[in-house]
Order: structure tokens, then sequence, then C-alpha cells
């Protein structure tokens, strides 16, 4: 039997897979942790130059009678640089008046207003008592260094997509997911301890790296779920993700200090250890490698749970032979060789690419939407909610192909929109438009994805999608440097490659009420023009041979066909 046929007899989604899938899906929470920390950890403040010591020690603020907060701005006013806005003193960030003959006979003003670089600064710390822009002085000249870091980050997430996919498939996604979490738990830990900017930045590289156990957990939840089932699981995994993003803006807001907000996200990750015993290996990647003993000890085990009746034999001979024949043929290349296949990947990693730019583009960006950080990015994880519910409402009743467009596009305009509009609470409500329909669109293109490539080569292309949107990620970060020489630029670039990328999904064909194509030549011969059909292929017994299956088309005047017809043997691959 096929897996899916023995999910269909075991119950698509029975207590057993319930308890594993949720057990999994908990590392969803710290995944989403370490992938916004920044916003916290690196968030920029108010600084301006420390105040000359010169100045300090001359200013007599007790002869003047003035407390201490009357005394630093009477000390800021004579030494800094400022301007009225708005009926508001507006202090310069990174130069200072040079104090060059500056005696104690003159605490009214400096006898010159030559300007000179800060030596040292001070920071407002109102809202964070230390991030690592503060502690490490990641102002003025070296202001865009946290974007670095959140490239590194990225970078270690694009290295552990190729290091801990390859490992999944090679040791098994169970004890890859738990060498991952060891990893990110150590490298996290470690973090907190930086004792500067580059050490920092090489702990959140080998964070991203390591913290592809969300990857495994995502897989490891998701093949045990039936066919049926497979949009929900997709959906409801992520809100696992969306829920962490809110609780994170929670931690953070009572946890002022970067150093023990990063333990904090670390530390308690050692209690997934807990779940080693309870935990089990993928029955899919079992099957896949060729290890049918152990898959049917833990489907029988299932079966037990769930209290469903599994026949005797579960895998004939010619079954495993034919996993093995499979596996085997799967290359790279094989994404490419042929002109519709090559179309449809090029489309799919540009969607991949672009999906992540833009949302980790607006989500590291909340604190440059002009209101309370938490706020802000609290209602950029609660907005992923409805996001994605509306792609558990939509998908099964309207395809893919659409609702992806429709949420590239509308998110994208959003975007666009939100660019034109100057920071508050209006370009807030629009920034959170576009990332409703970036997430929904996330979302959609993971699934679409594992359903337009054939088998033999699907994960394979997801694994390569899945890097392609790791370069944007890297690549993000710097689009928002780019808002320092022009404010709504970072907008529209993720608006216009949002639409772009919500138009080429059009030329995609459509799943809904398909079977999935299993070789590479049912996925060449999958076009917008065959898609509408219900089925290319599916598995027909040849009479006399109960045993035996043999994959041939089974379609007869657009209906699926239970047995193979007559004019049809064994060794034919001719459409009926």
């Amino acid at each position: 039997m096929l897996f899916d046929d023995i999910l269909k007899q075991l119950g698509e989604f029975g207590p057993y897979q319930r308890r594993i899938y949720l057990l999994a899906s908990l590392y969803c929470i710290p995944w989403a942790f370490h992938n916004i920390a920044s916003v916290f950890l690196a968030a920029g403040t108010d600084h301006w130059c420390s105040i000359p010591t010169p100045v300090s020690d001359a200013f007599n603020c007790t002869g003047f009678g003035l407390d201490f907060e009357e005394c630093e701005l009477a000390q800021k006013n004579l030494t800094i640089p400022h301007k009225l806005v708005k009926g508001a003193l507006v202090y310069e960030q990174c130069k200072r008046y040079n104090i060059s003959g500056f005696t104690e006979d003159d605490t009214t003003k400096l006898k010159t207003n030559v300007t000179q670089e800060c030596d040292t600064w001070e920071y407002d710390r109102s809202q964070y008592k230390t991030t690592v822009v503060q502690d490490f002085d990641l102002v003025c000249e070296n202001k865009n260094l946290p974007k670095y870091a959140d490239s590194a980050y990225f970078a270690g997430f694009l290295l552990g997509a190729f290091l801990f996919g390859n490992l999944a498939d090679w040791i098994g996604r169970y004890l890859a997911f738990f060498i991952a979490i060891g990893g990110v738990t150590i490298s996290g830990t470690v973090a907190a301890f930086s004792p500067n900017f580059a050490a920092y930045a090489i702990m959140r590289f080998f964070i991203g790296l390591t913290n592809m156990a969300g990857l495994c957990a995502f897989i490891l939840g998701s093949e045990i779920v039936g066919p049926s089932k497979r949009s929900m699981a997709g959906n409801l995994i992520m809100l696992f993700f969306s829920a962490g993003y809110m609780l994170l803006a929670i931690i953070a807001y009572f946890i002022r200090d970067w150093r023990q907000l990063q333990l904090v996200m670390s530390v308690p990750l050692v209690l997934f250890f807990l779940l080693i015993p309870v935990l089990c290996e993928s029955p899919r990647w079992l099957i896949s490698r060729g290890k049918f003993a152990k898959a049917e000890q833990i489907i029988r085990k299932a079966a037990k749970v769930n209290k469903a009746q599994l026949p005797e034999v579960l895998f004939e001979e010619n079954e495993k032979l034919m996993e093995k024949e499979d596996k085997a043929m799967a290359t790279p290349w094989d994404l490419f060789k042929t002109p519709n296949m090559r179309a449809k990947t090029l489309n799919l990693f540009y969607n991949w690419f672009v999906n992540n730019m833009v949302y980790y583009g607006l989500s590291l960006s909340t604190s440059g939407l002009g209101v309370n950080d938490y706020v802000a990015a609290f209602v950029s994880g609660a907005v992923e909610c409805p996001a994605l519910l509306s792609c558990w409402f939509i998908l099964d009743r309207f395809g893919r192909r659409i609702p992806l467009c429709i949420y590239m596009v509308g998110g994208g305009m959003a975007c666009i929109l939100a660019a034109l509009l100057p920071p508050g609470v209006g370009r807030t409500v629009v920034a959170m438009i576009g990332k409703f329909g970036i997430t929904a669109s996330f979302s959609v293109i993971y699934i679409y994805s594992g359903e337009l490539f054939p088998t033999p080569v699907r994960s394979i292309g997801i694994g390569m999608s899945s890097m392609c949107a790791r370069v944007s990620g890297i690549i993000a970060p710097f689009i928002l440097i780019l808002g320092d020489y022009w404010s709504p630029l970072p907008f529209i670039i993720f608006g216009v490659n949002s639409v772009v990328a919500g138009i080429l999904a059009l030329l995609l064909p459509e799943t809904l009420g398909t079977n999935l194509p299993q070789t590479l030549d049912e996925g060449e011969a999958f076009t917008r023009s065959s898609s509408n059909t219900p089925g290319l292929w599916t598995l027909c017994k040849f009479k006399g041979k109960d045993t035996e299956y043999q994959q041939a088309p089974a379609i007869e005047d657009g209906k699926e066909l239970d047995e193979c017809p007559d004019d049809i043997n064994e060794n034919s691959a001719a459409p009926v």
C-alpha cells in the first residue's frame, strides 16, 4: 500500500497524529522568537553626544539651583547643536560643539560653533534598558551594522536549509530535529554574552544555521497527516509561528535588557529534549529509505492509538523496489530539462524569493512605522492569524492559483500605498494589510509547490525553492537600508515585486481536484490546459495480477477509471 492509502485507513488526522503534530508544532513558537528577535535586540533609540568632561565639571548645577534633569538639559543645550521643530527641541545625534577654548568662567555659551564628531554617546533609555545598538555604539557611521547581523542570520538560515534539509533526508527528521535544537540552544545562549558586535553577528549566523529545527518540525508534523488534511495542517502549524511572534512582543515588553531577552528565548529550549521518548520518526521518511519494518512498527502503534484496523500485509516486495528506483532517479537537473517544468520551476522560485523578502522586510521594519515598537510587533504577528485562517477556508474552495495571485497583488499594492504615507497609524494600518496578503501567499506557496513538483523531484524542488527564499532574506535588510536615502523606496521595492510575482502566478496550472503528478513526464504534461482534468494519472491494477501495480493513464471521457481499460496492457504508457 502507498503511505497515503495507509493514512486513509489509519485515520488522516487521528489521535496519534494530532499528538505528534501538536508537539512538533510547539517548536514554531521559539522558531518565531529568533526569526524576529532583532526587532527588539537591535532596536534603534534616540542618541546624542556625551557631555564633554570639561563642561560637566565646570557647569555648577547646584549653584544655578538646577535638579539633575534640568542640569543635563542645560549641558546638552550648551554642547550639542539643536533646533526647535514643532515646539520641541531636536538635538544633533552625531555631532557636538568643539569645546576648545572653553573655560570655567563661560558656562553660558561656547567660544566657537565649530562642530566635531561624537567621542561617546548617551541614549534614550525610556523604552529599552539596553540594546545591541546601545551596548556596542552602533550609531552614526555604524548605524547600518545591525542590518549586517540580520543578513548574517539569514545567511545561516540559507546554509541551514541546505545542511539540515540534506541531514533530515540522510539521518531522518527526528534526529535532525533534536540536533538542530541542541545547536540553537547553545548558540542562542552564547550570543547573550557577546563581548562585541562581531561576536554577536557570528552567533546570529549560528542561530540562523541551527534554527532550521523549525523546518524539521514542519516536515515531521505534516508528513503524518493524510491527503485531505494537508491544507489544514500547513496553515495550522504556521499559526504556532504567529503565536510566537505575538508572544515575543509581550515578553520583550517586560524584559527590556537585550541580554536577558536573548537568554529567555534560548535556555528554555532544553525542555524540548523531554520529547525524545514521545516523538517518533516520520514513517513516510522510513518508507522512502527502505526501512519498512520500522515504518510498519510506528504505523501499527498509531493504529492501536487510533483504534483503526489495518490489513495484515502493508508493503509488497514490488512496492519496495519501486520506492528505491524512484528515489534513485531524482536530480536537481530534472527541474530544468524540459520547457514546461523549467518555466514552472523558475516561476515558483521567484514567488518564494519575493514572499520571503517582503515578509521579513515588513517584519523587521515595524520599528520604523511610527508607532510603539511593542504594539507594532504584536499587531504584525496578530494579523497573520486571520491571514492563515483565510487560506484554510479559501484553498479548498477556490483553488491555489487565483488566491495566490490575489493575495500577492493585494499585499503588493498595500506596500506601495504605505510608501506614500508618513510614519504613523495610517502607514501602520496599510502596511499590516500588506503583511496580511504576504503571510497568506507564503502559506499558499508552501502547499502549492508540493502539489506542482512531481514526486521524484518534490523534495528537491521545495528545498531549492526554500534556498531562493533564504537568499532574499539576506537581501531584505539591505533593502531596508535604502530607506535612509529615500524612505518610501523599500516599500516600493517590496510592493512592485509582490505585484509582478502575483501576476506571474496566473501562468501556473491549478492543482485543486487533481491527482499529484507522479512522474517527470506527468509534471511536464501538467499545464494550465490540463489542470482542469480530474486527475492526470492513477495506479492501475491489471487483471490477473492483483498484487502488481503499474503507473499508467486511467482517464476515459473525462472520468477516472478504477481499473485499467481492456486496451491498455501493463507495459503501455500511451494516453487512453
